[in-house]
């Protein structure tokens, strides 16, 4: 489930401005509800992360440590061209963290 429904535009520095606060009261538990049981959760980036993980640190830090979120849980970036220098300088994300999402869906579809 997407946590902003609306894109609220960018910054000055050309970023995500954050997610309006009535786009999480008005849908989030609603949703979540309708889902009932998740089996998989795929969580992007900083706002998803504080929201879902309470996660306190950098959204990189989040992703890097992939492995401690509970096996149906993952993290990722941002997908974004911007992304080509961090992948090259972390392998693991395409050569373990990748397979593993792969691997997590499949299981989740096929229950």
């Amino acid at each position: 489930m997407a946590y902003n429904r609306v894109f609220p535009g960018y910054n000055g520095t050309g970023g995500d401005l954050p997610p309006r606060p009535v786009c999480a009261k008005t849908w989030h538990g609603s949703v979540m509800k309708a889902l009932g049981t998740v089996r998989l959760r795929v969580i992007i980036e900083s706002y998803a992360l504080k929201r879902h993980l309470g996660w306190k640190g950098r959204a990189n830090d989040a992703v890097i440590a992939w492995g401690g979120h509970g096996p149906d849980t993952f993290v990722l970036r941002h997908p974004s061209w911007r992304n080509t220098g961090w992948l090259r300088r972390n392998p693991f994300f395409e050569d373990t963290m990748v397979p593993a999402l792969q691997t997590a869906v499949q299981k989740a579809l096929s229950l």
